[in-house]
C-alpha cells in the first residue's frame, strides 16, 4: 500500500485529505456580508424635564443581501444637526429578510443637561421642523465567521412628543 511505505496509516491519511476538503470547501463559502441601509424613521420624545429625558428611537432596516441577515446585537450612535444624542450598545435581536426589509426600536436615556445645552433647543424644535440627522454603528450578525457589518447614514428627521 502506498501510504504504508510512506510511513503513515491508511487512516491519516483520510483524514489528511478529508481535512484539506473540509477547509477548502469553508474557504469558498464567502463570509462577506454587504453593510444593510438603516435609517431613523422616527424620535419619540417619551420625557423631557430636568431630571430625565428618555427617547424612543425607531430605525427602518433594508438588507441587501440574498440571504437573511439575523442581528444578534446592535452597537450605534445618533447626532443630530451636529451634536451628540444618544448612542449605546443593545442585545436586539432580530432577522432581515433576504433582500427585505425590517424594523427595529431602542429605548435611550438621555442627559441633554450636561452634554449640550444646543441640544435641549433641538429636540424642542424638533416638532416643528426637520432636523438633519447622522447615524453610524455596527451589527453583530450570526453568520458563521462575519465579522460586525458596519453601517452610515445621513437624513433628516422630525421629532415627535408622546402624550
Amino acid at each position: 500500500m502506498l501510504c504504508r511505505k510512506q510511513g503513515r496509516t491508511c487512516v491519516s491519511w483520510a483524514l489528511l485529505v478529508a481535512l484539506a476538503t473540509t477547509l477548502a470547501a469553508c474557504a469558498s463559502v464567502s463570509t462577506e456580508v454587504d453593510a444593510p441601509r438603516v435609517s431613523l424613521s422616527q424620535v419619540d420624545v417619551q420625557k423631557l424635564d430636568l431630571n430625565a429625558q428618555t427617547v424612543l428611537l425607531r430605525f427602518d432596516v433594508t438588507n441587501p443581501n440574498p440571504f437573511p441577515l439575523p442581528v444578534r446585537s446592535l452597537n450605534y450612535r445618533v447626532e443630530l444637526d451636529g451634536y451628540r444624542f444618544a448612542s449605546g450598545d443593545t442585545a436586539a435581536s432580530f432577522t432581515v429578510p433576504a433582500r427585505g426589509d425590517s424594523a427595529f426600536a431602542v429605548s435611550a436615556e438621555l442627559d441633554l443637561l450636561n452634554t449640550a445645552p444646543g441640544l435641549i433647543q433641538i429636540v424642542r424644535q424638533g416638532a416643528h421642523r426637520d432636523i438633519p440627522y447622522k447615524l453610524e454603528g455596527k451589527f453583530e450578525v450570526d453568520v458563521p465567521f462575519a465579522p460586525a457589518v458596519p453601517f452610515t447614514e445621513t437624513g433628516t428627521i422630525r421629532l415627535f412628543a408622546s402624550r
